[in-house]
């Protein structure tokens, strides 16, 4: 019989959650910078020697090898992460994160050294990839397990929406930068935001050294002991729920598909829109979604976690035929107002979910393993969907119905995954993952 868990000190769940946010927020913005550049930058920096279309090719395929390496980084993150507690591992991936990519903005061209200088660029998009492997499952478990057990989706959800502010935090930054004259954005201006993430390695170290371990994680340890060999409790005892992960992590190709691929698109010469102007539709995106997660999150406390993110996945893989389209009319007004829809409100409702929904379906002595493993392996494949969607998308890179298609094509895992996954939003904390608990929720059957 599970011993109940003890309450998190007054006050603990928000300060989490602020802490998840805030680190999240900083630890993304250092992610998605590179995606802009890689899209808009890179292609010349560091692939000058290459036509314009293999070196957006080569530049976009630099983005998704931090998605390779986000697996390799989960085991060995989520493995002392079971073992060591969740504080001391989202300190560790805020430093890696902050100090890869400020080396990013002192790398030298292609021009200066030659193949070197893309090497070095993988290299330390490596780093990026093995430290965001470890940052959101290791700020969701301490969200969750500090948050009131009928509220656990709404403070989980800060993790995301701090993802969100981050992304938002890059464009905005990025947004004075694409407006320099080009000589000076391709020699020094691209530089600026990689090196301001040394301020945000110094913040967000201050604000996570100070969290507490959490309760749930302390009991286990106290109690039960951790678990020597995470992985291998995680893969007898909890494989199906991995594989659910992995396939509901792949949901995550809208964003990259919406980030960076529809971004390279709508500034093609075959379409024609400028740089700033794009910017600005992620950035407005960004600022809709702050708001739509938490309200999702809150919806799932109350009707499930299984509804929210069905809708979320089932309707951006139609509205992203819509997005895709609207740029292809060259109409900019139309493409912001079907941006916003699409990122900021459809795709926040898995967006929002998936902290708790994902964690939910793990006891705590290998929550941290199983989110890290399932998401980021899903999250590989989102990674390199912007590398296939530039395939996809033909010799001139305009074939936008083939890259919704893609697209759609990803949605549907994620919402099999989902129907076939068990509710969890009325289980208690401590009983999250238990055998009992797993054969009592048993999702409902559907019958035609």
């Amino acid at each position: 019989m599970s011993v109940p868990a003890p309450q998190a000190p007054p006050g603990q769940p928000k300060k989490a959650a602020t802490a998840a946010w805030i680190g999240s927020a900083l630890e993304y913005y250092d992610f998605f910078i590179y995606g802009s550049a890689a899209a808009l930058i890179f292609p010349e920096v560091f692939f000058d020697e290459s036509d314009p279309a293999t070196a957006t090719l080569l530049s976009l395929a630099t983005f998704g090898v931090a998605y390779a390496a986000r697996p390799v980084g989960a085991l060995f993150l989520g493995h002392f992460g079971d073992r060591m507690g969740r504080k001391k591992i989202m300190v560790f991936t805020l430093i890696l994160m902050g100090v890869s990519t400020f080396l990013i903005g002192c790398l030298p061209t292609r021009e200066q050294v030659g193949t070197l200088a893309p090497v070095l660029l993988v290299l330390c998009r490596v780093l990026q990839g093995i430290s965001a492997a470890g940052e959101q499952a290791s700020a969701n478990s301490m969200t969750l397990e500090h948050a009131p057990p009928h509220r656990r989706g709404f403070f989980t959800s800060f993790t995301l929406s701090g993802t969100q502010g981050g992304q938002l935090l890059a464009t905005l930054v990025f947004i004075p930068v694409a407006a320099l004259p080009e000589e000076q954005l391709l020699s020094w201006g691209w530089r600026v935001p990689f090196w301001m993430s040394i301020a945000v390695a110094v913040v967000g170290y201050v604000i996570r050294r100070k969290l507490e371990e959490t309760p749930a994680f302390e009991q286990q340890a106290a109690t039960e002991g951790v678990v020597k060999m995470p992985l291998a409790v995680l893969m007898r005892e909890h494989w199906a729920d991995v594989l659910r992960v992995i396939g509901g992590a792949l949901v995550a190709s809208v964003s990259t598909i919406f980030t960076v691929w529809s971004l390279s698109y709508a500034t093609s010469d075959s379409v024609g829109m400028s740089k700033s102007s794009m910017l600005w539709v992620g950035a407005l995106a960004n600022l809709v979604a702050l708001a739509a997660i938490p309200l999702w999150a809150t919806l799932s406390d109350r009707i499930g976690r299984r509804p929210v993110f069905l809708i979320g996945a089932a309707g951006s893989a139609v509205m992203m035929f819509l997005y895709l389209w609207s740029i292809s009319t060259g109409s900019y007004p139309l493409t912001l107002l079907l941006g916003i829809v699409t990122f900021g409100v459809v795709y926040s409702a898995a967006n929002g979910v998936w902290p708790s929904f994902y964690g939910e379906m793990f006891s705590t002595r290998v929550r941290l393993s199983g989110m890290a493993i399932g998401t980021q392996i899903g999250f590989a494949v989102a990674g390199f969907a912007v590398t296939f969607a530039a395939q996809i998308a033909g010799p001139n890179g305009d074939d936008w119905a083939a890259v919704a298609l893609f697209t759609a094509a990803l949605c549907v895992p994620p919402v099999v995954a989902a129907l076939s996954a068990r509710e969890t939003a009325r289980i208690p904390t401590e009983q999250l993952g238990e055998r009992s608990a797993r054969e009592a929720a048993q999702p409902e059957t559907v019958t035609a």
